[in-house]
C-alpha cells in the first residue's frame, strides 16, 4: 500500500452494529410518567395547538361547499373540537391508553364531499337549509360506518388480522402513515410562503440547533418549540396584515396570508356547548353510508400505522393485537360520536400529534388528556378558542413537515428487526412502498383532471368505495406488504427470521410479557371485567 503504513485495523467494538431495542431509548417521560404540572400544562396546550390545524382546515374546505357560511363554519369546528377532546379522552382511558389524539381526517372528505354533490340536494336553494340537509346526511353516513369499526374492532377480528403483522410490514404501513401525507407539507406551505418558510426555518432551528448552541438546565427550547415559532411567526403575520402588505394581492393569497380573514372571532359565540343531533335528525342513505364506510376501513388501516408509531415515541413496547382491536373499537365510537354531534368528518389518530411526542421527547399519557382538556374547554367558549383558530394555516403546514417526517421515520425505525441483506425482504419493501406512492398518485391525479376517479360507472357508491380505498398511500403499502410478507415462503424459517417476526412473539399475546400490563393494562381494574388476551 502506497503512503506510509497501513491503516489500523478497526477495534473490535466499532464494528458491532446497533443493538436492536423493543423500546426506544432517549424518551423524556414514557407514558406512565407524567413531567411536573406545569410542565405538563403546557405541553399540552402544544398538542391542542397543533391538533387544530386539520380542525380548522377540514371544515373550512367543507362548510361552504355544503351551504354554510362563516356561523355555521364556527359551530362546527368548535364541534369538531368538542368531540376531538370527548375521543382522545376515550381513547387514553379505556382504548389503546397511548398519548394519541383522535382528530378529525382527511380520510372522510371524499365521501362527504360526494354527499355535497348528490342530485337530492341540488333543489334545495336556501343556503343554510341546504347545509343542514346536507349535514344531516353526513350524520347518517357516519352513523352506519362507526358500525364497521366498532365491530371489526371489539369482536377481536382485527386482532386476528394484526397478529399476522410482522415488523417487515409494519415498515411500509407506518413509514407511509406519515410520507404519505407529502401533499399536505410543501405544497400547502407555498399558498403564503412568506409565512410559512419562516415558521419551517425557525423550527427547526429552536428544536434542533439552538438547544445544542445554548446549554441550559432544563430543555426548553426543543420540548416548546412550537409555541415558540407559532408565537413569532403568528405575531410577524400579523404585523404584515396590519401594515397593508396584502391590501392589493389576489383573494386566494389574502385568505392564506391574513390572520383576520378566517371570519371566525366575529361569528363565533362566546359561549355555546355542542350538543348530539344539534342540525336536525340525520337522514340516512345506503350508497353514501358504503363510500363512508370504505372511508372508515381506511381510516382504520391508517390508525393501525399510527398507533403503531405512537407506541414507539411513547417508549412503549409494540402493541398487543388485543390492545389494538380495542383501540379500534372506541375509535368506532369515536366515529359515531362524529355522526351524533355532526362534525362533518370522521375521526382518526392524528398523525401531527404523533410526531409532536417525537419532537418533545414526551410520550406521556397524562400530557395528551390535558389537551383534551384544552379541546373540550375551548370548544366551550367560542371566542377564545376562535383567535387560536385563525392562525393561518400555512404555519400549521409548516409544523406537518417536520411532524409528518417523524412519523415516516418511525416506520423505517422497524427495519432494525428485519434482514435487509435477503431479497425477500427487498422485493416486498420497495415494491410495496413503490405502488403504495404510485397508486394512490393515479387517483389523485385522475381526479384533479377530471373531476371525478378513474372507476366512474353508474353506481355512484361503488365509485367512491374504490376510489376512496386506492387513494390511501398507507392503505395501498400496508395492503401489498401485509399480502406479499403473509404469501411468500412464510413456511420457511430462515424466512420467518428475515422479516422479523420472531422479535414479536412475546408481545402477540398481553399475558407473556410482563410491560404489556403496565403500559396498557385499562384504569379501575377494569381488566378483570374486559380481559385482554
Amino acid at each position: 500500500m502506497a503512503g506510509g503504513g497501513a491503516a489500523p485495523a478497526p477495534k473490535a467494538d466499532e464494528l458491532v452494529p446497533h443493538p436492536v431495542k423493543d423500546q426506544l431509548p432517549n424518551v423524556s417521560y414514557c407514558i406512565t410518567s407524567p413531567p411536573p404540572w406545569p410542565e405538563a400544562i403546557l405541553l399540552g396546550f402544544q398538542h391542542y395547538l397543533v391538533m387544530l390545524g386539520t380542525t380548522v382546515i377540514i371544515p373550512t374546505a367543507l362548510v361552504p361547499q355544503m351551504g354554510g357560511g362563516n356561523d355555521e363554519k364556527a359551530r362546527v369546528i368548535q364541534t369538531l373540537l368538542f368531540v376531538a377532546g370527548i375521543n382522545t379522552l376515550l381513547q387514553t382511558f379505556f382504548g389503546t391508553r397511548l398519548p394519541a389524539v383522535i382528530g378529525g381526517s382527511y380520510t372522510f372528505v371524499a365521501p362527504t364531499i360526494s354527499i355535497i354533490l348528490a342530485g337530492r340536494y341540488n333543489d334545495i336553494v336556501d343556503p343554510h337549509r341546504k347545509f343542514l340537509r346536507i349535514m344531516r346526511g353526513t350524520q347518517g353516513a357516519l352513523i352506519i360506518a362507526s358500525t364497521l369499526q366498532i365491530i371489526v374492532g371489539f369482536s377481536g377480528l382485527w386482532r386476528n388480522v394484526t397478529r399476522f403483522l410482522s415488523p417487515l410490514s409494519a415498515v411500509p404501513l407506518v413509514a407511509l402513515a406519515g410520507f404519505g401525507l407529502y401533499e399536505l407539507g410543501f405544497p400547502a406551505v407555498a399558498k403564503c410562503v412568506e409565512i410559512g418558510l419562516p415558521t419551517l426555518i425557525i423550527l427547526i432551528a429552536i428544536s434542533q440547533y439552538v438547544p445544542h448552541a445554548i446549554r441550559s438546565e432544563r430543555p426548553v427550547f426543543d420540548r416548546f418549540a412550537v409555541i415558540f415559532s407559532i408565537a413569532i411567526v403568528w405575531l410577524y403575520a400579523y404585523f404584515l396584515t396590519i401594515g397593508g402588505a396584502y391590501k392589493h394581492a389576489r383573494p386566494k393569497t389574502q385568505s392564506h396570508c391574513r390572520t383576520d380573514r378566517s371570519g371566525l372571532v366575529s361569528s363565533a359565540p362566546w359561549i355555546r356547548v355542542p350538543y348530539p343531533f344539534q342540525w336536525g335528525a340525520p337522514t340516512f342513505d345506503a350508497g353514501e353510508a358504503f363510500a363512508m364506510m370504505a372511508a372508515a376501513f381506511v381510516g382504520l388501516v391508517e390508525s393501525t400505522g399510527t398507533f403503531i408509531a405512537v407506541s414507539r415515541y411513547a417508549s412503549a413496547t409494540p402493541l398487543p393485537p388485543s390492545v389494538l382491536s380495542r383501540g379500534i373499537g372506541w375509535q368506532g365510537i369515536g366515529i359515531l360520536l362524529d355522526g351524533m354531534f355532526g362534525t362533518a368528518s370522521g375521526s382518526t389518530v392524528s398523525v401531527e400529534n404523533a410526531g409532536l411526542l417525537a419532537l418533545t421527547r414526551i410520550g406521556s399519557r397524562r400530557v395528551v388528556q390535558i389537551s383534551a382538556g384544552f379541546m373540550i374547554f375551548f370548544s366551550i367558549l367560542g371566542k377564545f378558542g376562535a383567535v387560536f383558530a385563525s392562525i393561518p394555516a400555512p404555519i400549521f403546514a409548516a409544523l406537518y413537515c417536520l411532524f409528518f417526517a417523524y412519523v415516516g421515520s418511525v416506520g423505517l425505525t422497524f427495519l432494525q428487526f428485519c434482514n435487509l441483506n435477503s431479497f425477500r425482504t427487498k422485493f416486498i419493501l420497495g415494491f410495496s412502498i413503490f405502488m403504495g406512492l404510485s397508486v394512490p398518485q393515479y387517483f389523485n391525479e385522475y381526479t384533479a383532471v377530471a373531476g371525478y376517479g378513474p372507476v366512474h360507472t353508474s353506481a355512484r357508491w361503488f365509485n367512491d368505495i374504490v376510489n376512496v380505498i386506492f387513494s390511501s398511500e398507507p392503505f395501498v403499502a400496508g395492503l401489498v406488504a401485509f399480502f406479499l410478507d403473509n404469501t411468500l415462503q412464510r413456511r420457511n424459517s430462515a424466512v420467518r427470521k428475515d422479516r422479523g417476526y420472531h422479535w414479536w412473539d412475546k408481545f402477540r399475546s398481553f399475558r407473556i410479557d410482563t410491560r404489556s400490563e403496565e403500559f396498557y393494562s385499562l384504569p379501575f381494574n377494569l381488566n378483570k371485567f374486559f380481559p385482554s388476551v
